[in-house]
């Protein structure tokens, strides 16, 4: 009969639980990981995602310590420039509108690099994101955006990894097991209350880490805290994340925290299904919207899609997609711009019509008034600055003024056949809001703002991080960062 007494159990198994689980064990301590899901859809969001994380880094050495793999050509042949701690500060008070919480922030940045060389020294693999984060201009790659390092198979390979190394490590996992409650005595979380296969039963445990994600796949509590017409977004990920862990601790008393009513939200493709398909991960998303135009229902741009990098507007234009006129887009491209699409866009399962004339292609945009759409793109095109050059890999400057919607870089006309263009909807990545919990040791705060013994708290389900918007690949690292923390505390806790 399988044991049912651990000194510390993990809610959840995606990246941030088996970060968790894995810093306990450095502790010493038994460690059971919990996973809903079936084995089969295993590793949480995480499996969805592309496998970025966001590090500080003071140049091409700290990234060889992370990436001992790099070679003297890639070195030689690749501009990796910078993204030093100030960097990323910078980009968190900005994308958050300095909402972010100044003691978390302070951890996920100071502690990226440390956390990265944690992860590769456990024995996960990292390489540079060459497909999707640099251009080569002048026969050089060159980085953008703050964003070098992927773990080596993106998500998957990640989370597959990080399963190997927990068995190696003496960690029992548990697939198909709900934890459906908390054991708690008033003062002291002591364990879990579990629902498998059929039955319900109680776990023992010393200490309590809850990382089991956002509430992004439960539609009532979308609407309660997002808002009406959020019950209709599709879901990025796993069908799982639907609040568990923070319904669970909120029972018990602890304290709400962060933007309840925000999320990371992107451009998904409007057949998409209700929730994450692990046949295809996260190609539904369409990410290269800087480069040409997105328009709506009445055939007219809503956003300045030339704004920011890809990385520092995605997470929130989904929500502006949601805003629109029966809550869909079409991103339009033409011939110069079409081989520069990111491979997400050439999958077999795609919204996806093309033309030879912009005529031809304002009949085949469904829902969308012709008229308007010419109308747009004529106006569009009048204003595009083409006395600045197209330059992808920096904020170019080549803008389109005196527009309503200005867009501000990457401006290019739309003039050269074919053209081709992408229905998108919203699709939601993570919620913001979350559990409080203190920073140095993961345990979660009470509504008194008192630490609840025995209850910590790492990933999706933490609140005060992110507000608004996000920075591109600072969810993984914040799940490794706070993961550590997390199980670090859980296992001192259960070894005092």
């Amino acid at each position: 009969m399988a044991a049912n007494k651990f000194d510390v159990i993990v809610a959840g198994a995606g990246n941030a639980a088996f970060c968790a689980a894995m810093a306990a064990r450095e502790k010493g301590a038994s460690v059971l990981v919990l996973e809903r899901a079936p084995e089969e859809e295993n590793g949480g969001n995480s499996r969805f995602t592309a496998g970025a994380f966001r590090v500080a880094y003071d140049g091409v050495d700290d990234l060889k310590a992370l990436m001992p793999d790099l070679t003297d050509d890639e070195i030689a042949n690749t501009d990796f420039g910078t993204y030093n701690t100030d960097q990323f500060f910078d980009d968190m008070f900005r994308i958050t509108r300095f909402r972010t919480d100044p003691e978390l922030c302070e951890r996920l940045v100071r502690r990226s690099a440390d956390s990265l060389k944690w992860l590769q020294e456990k024995g996960v693999r990292f390489v540079p994101i060459f497909g999707r984060q640099a251009y080569k201009i002048d026969g050089r790659f060159k980085f953008w955006g703050g964003l070098t390092v992927e773990a080596w198979g993106g998500g998957p390979g990640l989370v597959d990894r990080q399963t190997e190394l927990a068995a190696k490590l003496g960690i029992e996992v548990r697939y198909g097991a709900r934890v459906v409650g908390l054991a708690f005595d008033g003062h002291t979380v002591t364990g879990v209350r579990v629902k498998s296969g059929g039955e319900i039963y109680d776990i023992q445990g010393k200490a309590v880490i809850l990382a089991s994600g956002g509430f992004q796949s439960n539609p009532e509590w979308r609407t309660r805290y997002l808002g009406p017409g959020w019950e209709i977004a599709k879901v990025r990920g796993t069908r799982f994340n639907s609040g568990d862990g923070i319904r669970m601790a909120l029972d018990i008393g602890a304290s709400p925290y962060g933007n309840w009513s925000g999320c990371h939200a992107v451009g998904w493709d409007y057949n998409a299904p209700e929730f994450g398909d692990l046949t295809v991960g996260d190609n539904f998303q369409k990410h290269s919207y800087p480069w040409g135009i997105m328009v709506n229902a009445h055939g007219k741009r809503f956003v300045d899609e030339g704004a920011d990098f890809r990385n520092y507007t995605y997470a929130k234009y989904g929500r502006e997609v949601l805003n629109q006129p029966d809550q869909f887009a079409w991103q339009v491209f033409d011939a110069k711009i079409i081989p520069m699409l990111r491979d997400e866009y050439r999958i077999r399962r795609v919204t996806k019509v093309s033309a030879n004339t912009l005529e031809e292609l304002a009949g085949k945009l469904e829902g969308v008034d012709p008229k308007g759409f010419l109308a747009e793109i004529a106006a569009y095109n009048d204003a595009v600055d083409t006395d600045t050059p197209f330059d992808p890999n920096v904020k170019d400057g080549r803008a389109a003024h005196g527009l309503a919607v200005p867009k501000s870089n990457w401006a290019n006309k739309l003039d050269e056949p074919p053209f081709e263009a992408y229905q998108i909807t919203c699709g939601v990545t993570f919620t913001f809001g979350g559990l409080r919990i203190d920073p140095d040791s993961g345990q979660v705060i009470d509504s008194d703002l008192a630490p609840i013994p025995g209850l910590y708290a790492a990933g999706e389900l933490v609140g005060g991080i992110f507000y608004f918007n996000y920075p591109g690949g600072t969810g993984l690292m914040s799940g490794t960062v706070f993961g550590r923390i997390a199980g670090a505390g859980a296992g001192e806790a259960a070894d005092g």
